[in-house]
């Protein structure tokens, strides 16, 4: 007689993972997936780069054939001075579009490299971190006192999606739609050239103000997203023109007083207190409905504190902070940002009388 089989012993693979051996895999599997983003980048932007010299060297040569045509005006036939007009154009039009392309990639590969190090640096943590520590995290989220339930590395995660899906939203309505208006402009210069000259040059008279308009709000946009002078010339430059250009645009007077040792120091902690800041100043001029806002830096040897006060209309903390689906980085991220890094995130705000961030982080 047989013996009857005996149950199979349960394997590994059927026992359920620890909050936080979950959060380890998603943390690694979003680190391989940026990881093949930033090396699609890097392909693209040494092909773009190949492309724009090729076009560089294209415009250059229109716009010499367009010299020596311009030169012997009175003797070149109307047909080649058309030609070598569309032909400079065109060689412009493309090269202004690809260099723009370039830039782009550029910043994609910038940010992608440094969320790329934010989550390696939260995958190592979680690989290493004790099992109390999951039990810990498991703990906080059974019971609610984490936030919405959720640790704070995943609301990090989910935060910083919901700006991508921001900017992507941004990027089409704004300089993608301009572009593409922008090439409808040529096409009717195109069409009337030669029906209508004096139609063509009002026509590009306006294609060339649509133009400088586009490249204008595409500097702003960029810097808004990632200020290059942050990296190049620090916090403090950085902050007082991003203030100045706070002010102009959202006509709500800003003062930005900096106190202390004006200095550099490690730039992700820069990158940190300016987003803080950023977030703060976007935050005011969206739901505060105040009429001045105060912001004060100080830094010392040891460590940085800002301060940033508005006199508009205030909000119950709890509720914001407990909120489940707060739009943009919102307060709750920043706070766990700057926990993270060892630092404090201190709001003080009532409904009716303003509100006060303190911000305190060590920078050594």
């Amino acid at each position: 007689m047989a013996n009857p089989k005996r149950p199979a012993a349960p394997t590994s693979a059927t026992v359920p993972m620890s909050p936080m051996q979950q959060l380890s895999e998603e943390a690694q599997a979003e680190l391989e997936q940026s990881q093949r983003e930033l090396k699609e980048i890097d392909l693209l932007i040494q092909q773009t780069s190949a492309e724009v010299d090729r076009l560089a060297q294209r415009n250059a040569q229109a716009a010499n054939h367009l010299k020596q045509l311009e030169s012997s005006l009175d003797t070149v036939p109307r047909v080649d001075l058309q030609t070598g007009y569309t032909a400079a154009l065109d060689a412009q039009k493309r090269l202004f579009m690809m260099r723009g392309q370039l830039e782009k990639l550029q910043s994609d590969q910038q940010n992608i490299g440094r969320y790329v190090a934010h989550v390696r640096k939260t995958a190592d943590a979680l690989k290493q971190a004790p099992q109390s520590s999951a039990a810990a995290a498991a703990s906080s989220s059974a019971d609610g006192s984490e936030g919405a339930g959720q640790p704070a590395v995943v609301r990090i995660i989910e935060a910083q999606e919901q700006e991508r899906q921001r900017l992507v939203r941004q990027l089409h309505d704004g300089p993608a739609q301009s572009l593409t208006n922008l090439i409808l402009q040529a096409e009717i210069c195109e069409r009337v050239f030669d029906s209508d000259p004096r139609r063509a040059r009002n026509e590009l008279g306006d294609l060339k103000t649509a133009v400088t308009s586009t490249f204008q709000k595409v500097r702003d946009y960029m810097f808004d997203l990632r200020p290059m002078m942050l990296d190049d010339l620090g916090l403090i430059p950085t902050l007082r023109r991003y203030v100045d250009n706070f002010n102009e645009k959202s006509g709500l007077p800003t003062v930005l007083t900096v106190t202390g040792n004006e200095r550099r120091f490690t730039p992700y902690k820069e990158v940190v207190i300016f987003r803080v800041i950023q977030e703060l100043l976007a935050n005011v001029r969206a739901h505060a409905h105040a009429s001045r806002v105060q912001i004060m830096l100080d830094i010392n040897e040891d460590t940085a504190q800002v301060m940033v006060e508005d006199n508009g209309s205030g909000f119950n903390v709890a509720e914001v902070l407990n909120a489940p689906n707060a739009s943009g980085l919102g307060l709750k991220t920043l706070k766990d940002r700057v926990g993270m890094l060892g630092g404090t995130l201190t709001i003080d705000s009532a409904v009716g009388r303003g509100t006060k961030v303190m911000l305190q982080m060590q920078i050594n």
